[in-house]
């Protein structure tokens, strides 16, 4: 199947902007649906049709797809302590704002969906590493919104005859991650560690995460979009696990800090060890990790010291 005009929703933020830098790549026409509440309109190239809006917008996201064949929805809220307090605007844009866009999908010419899913559907980890036929209890809002979500692209695609993938994002690294106090353990660490304050670590910081490169996201969802696999779920990892002790460690060497870690009480829904059996996307197809933590981080810490920078100016 060949496709020209992709719509990625959420396309200036984090993840999205790679997917569409990805998508140029490809030759392939991008739009992005995004409301600028965490993505900056800087992330994606100037001359790309942006849509300002938020995805509930049902006449904003008719506009967003017109010509469009092929579909990335990454918007959401993703904070998994964030929506244990904010859950109902949790369920708005991660279940309601996806129920939109497959009711608009029904009006559309689209013939496929890569539905971003999450590591946090699966809740505690019975074994590691994690497959996808792992039990689903999610134990956060976020892992039910998330959870809600891919279930009702998986079984709406097929009924509305689109091709629906959901890939399983583990911990995702990389630039562009925008500074919150609630996701992106690695751009936290490293913005206290610039400002000469210890990063805090909650728990014993012995839990272990598969953290995978925002680069390595994105090629996923090419290989994705490029072939058969409807109805299909995969993990997005590296499959390796870095104890967050360890990763703070990591990044204090880097910035050759003197600082010590400091520890906090674990917060409620966050998960304890995970770490993805990627065997599936590797066989079926193709994907193998190209990024490793220690080679990226200091492309994060440059990157976010130019950010520093501009913002100091």
């Amino acid at each position: 199947m060949v496709f020209k005009k992709a719509l990625v929703t959420g396309g200036a933020g984090f993840i999205g902007s790679h997917i569409v830098e990805t998508l140029l790549k490809e030759s392939i026409e991008v739009v992005v649906l995004d409301d600028l509440s965490m993505g900056c309109r800087e992330n994606i190239p100037s001359d790309i049709q942006i849509i300002e809006a938020d995805i509930l917008d049902e006449n904003q996201l008719k506009l967003a797809l017109e010509g469009v064949d092929v579909v990335f929805h990454e918007a959401a809220r993703v904070s998994i302590r964030n929506s244990v307090t904010q859950f109902y605007t949790d369920a708005q844009i991660n279940i309601m704002g996806t129920l939109n866009l497959l009711k608009k999908l029904s009006e559309s010419r689209v013939k496929k969906l890569i539905y971003a899913s999450s590591m946090a559907i699966y809740g505690e980890a019975k074994v590691l590493p994690i497959a996808e036929n792992h039990p689903l209890h999610p134990n956060s809002p976020y892992g039910i919104s998330k959870m809600a979500g891919e279930k009702y692209c998986l079984e709406l695609g097929k009924a509305m005859g689109i091709e629906v993938v959901a890939l399983r994002y583990f911990n995702t690294y990389g630039i562009r991650q925008t500074l919150t106090p609630y996701v992106g353990v690695i751009t936290i660490f490293i913005d206290r560690l610039l400002d000469g304050r210890s990063p805090v670590v909650f728990g014993n910081g012995e839990q272990i995460r598969d953290f995978v490169s925002v680069k390595d996201v994105a090629k996923a969802n090419i290989l994705a979009m490029k072939g058969d696999y409807s109805g299909e779920v995969f993990n997005v990892g590296s499959g390796e696990g870095t104890t967050v002790n360890h990763l703070a460690d990591l990044l204090v060497g880097y910035l050759n800090s003197n600082m010590i870690k400091e520890y906090a009480q674990k917060k409620p829904g966050e998960p304890g060890d995970s770490i993805a059996d990627i065997s599936k996307i590797r066989k079926v197809m193709g994907f193998e990790v190209k990024y490793r933590l220690k080679d990226e981080i200091p492309y994060i810490i440059e990157w976010i010291n130019g950010k520093r920078e501009k913002g100091a100016k």
